[in-house]
Parts: structure tokens; sequence; C-alpha cells
């Protein structure tokens, strides 16, 4: 498998992408702010429809308009708790016009439908720095924040008396999310990639209730199944999407299954 480049630049750009959905879908989590990553992707395809539709880089637009999303959402903050409604219509409008830019603009109908499922088999060498980069520079940002995060995730009200900006938080995790989320889009597409944010970070949240554990165990996870998903579509045939979204979906369900099994041996041990 390895004598192909194009398969080692799949496995390069799966770890990468693995380590940075890994850490930062375990904070999702940890926020219950899952919904966050579903938007920013429906949201970053319109972005990079119509940056293609003006004739600039579709990843390019889907970079841009993520990150600005991201921004407004946690500048919003608790204001968009309870909108789902409003919420859900908005990425619902989203996906529409993404779908009428490229209505407009087919010729890049095969790039519109590698956001929309993956194409991580297509990732070229300059795609690869771009995401080496972007990564790189997405985990020291997020290793930056994560102590105040983590006050102001676990203990918000203490964090809000003792001076902490609530506000500047979550717009700089949500940024970093959305940049996340528009890299993930190469691996699973806008349509998966739940799958990949929040999987491995809800799994690893039932094995174990330990903080730093709990993101080391996620990254392992997100790594396994991006991984383990292009050896299996290489040897099946089948695919990348599929596979690590059926990984995903079972290794949460394989956890939830040990955490319920633990809980019935033994109610009242935390670990």
């Amino acid at each position: 498998m390895l004598e192909y480049e194009f398969m080692r630049h799949a496995l390069l750009a799966g770890v990468m992408v693995a380590l940075l959905a890994g850490a930062s879908g375990y904070f999702l989590v940890l926020r219950k702010q899952t919904f966050a990553g579903h938007a920013l992707s429906h949201v970053g395809f319109a972005g990079a429809t119509g940056a293609a539709l003006l004739g600039a880089p579709p990843l390019a637009g889907m970079f841009a308009v993520t990150v600005a999303a991201g921004l407004a959402m946690g500048w919003l903050g608790d204001r968009l708790k309870g909108s789902d409604v409003a919420v859900g219509a908005v990425l619902a409008l989203a996906m529409g016009f993404g779908m009428l830019f490229l209505h407009f603009f087919t010729a890049y109908a095969t790039q519109a439908t590698a956001l929309l499922f993956g194409n991580i088999l297509g990732v070229d060498g300059t795609t690869l720095y771009l995401l080496a980069a972007s990564s790189l520079l997405c985990l020291c940002a997020l290793a930056m924040i994560s102590r105040p995060l983590i006050f102001a995730s676990l203990q918000p009200e203490l964090a809000e008396a003792r001076g902490l900006p609530l506000r500047l938080v979550s717009m700089l995790f949500l940024a970093i999310v959305a940049l996340a989320t528009a890299l993930c889009t190469q691996v699973v597409g806008v349509l998966l990639v739940f799958a990949l944010m929040v999987g491995p970070g809800a799994a690893a949240q039932q094995l174990t209730r330990k903080l730093g554990r709990g993101v080391a165990l996620a990254v392992a996870l997100a790594l396994a199944e991006t991984v383990g998903g292009i050896v299996l579509a290489y040897r099946s045939d089948w695919p990348v999407s599929f596979w690590i979204t059926a990984l995903s979906c079972g290794g949460y369900l394989a956890a939830a299954a040990w955490r319920h099994r633990q809980t019935r041996r033994s109610p009242y041990k935390a670990n």
C-alpha cells in the first residue's frame, strides 16, 4: 500500500487531521457544543462553493467562512442555547446556498462532491503542506488556551467571577474548531464530519473521567479510526469515509457498552 504516493499522502493527511480532530473534539463534547461542529461544516460548504463561483480556491473559502462563523457563534455564546430550530433553519439555508452556487458554476462539481463526501485519496503535496501548517497552528493555539478553556468548561460561573473572559475563550475555541472542521472535510466530507469530530471524544469520555487521559484517548481513537479506515478502504475498495464513520460509530457503541457494564457492576465507582 505504501508503494503508492497517493496512499502515503492519504495516511499523512489522515494522521494530521486526526490529531486535531481528536483533541478539539474532546473539548467540544466536554462543553456540550457538538452541534457546532456539524453547523460549521454546513456553513463551510456554502463558503467553498461561493469561493469557487468567484474564482477563488474552494478550500480558502471554506476556511474563511467557517472561522467567521465560529467567531460569531463564540461571541453569541449562551444566546444560541435553546435556539435549535433557528440554528437548524440557518444551516439548511447555508446548504441551500451551497447547492445554488454550485448550480451557477458547475465546473467545480467534482470538488464539491469531494467536499460533501471527502476525498482523502486525492490529497496532493501542496494540500498536504497546508494541512500540516494548519494542524500545527491549531494544536499550538489549543494548547495555549487549554487551561482557561478547561476552567471555563467545568466551572463557568466561578471562572466568570474570577474575571476570566468567557466570551473570548469561547470565540478562540470555536475558531479552532472551525479550522478543524474545515480540515476534517478533506477526510470524511461535510456530511460526515460529525463522526470524526465527535465520535472519538464521546467514546473517550465514556472510558475515563480523567481529563488528560481522556484527551490522549480521544486522539488515539481518532488516529486508529482514520488510519484503520484508510487501510480497510484500500483492502476492500469501499469509500474511506464509510470505514472511518463505521469505526467511529462502532468505537462509541463499544465504549458506551463498556461504561454501562462497569456502572452495573459498581455503580459508585468513578474512573
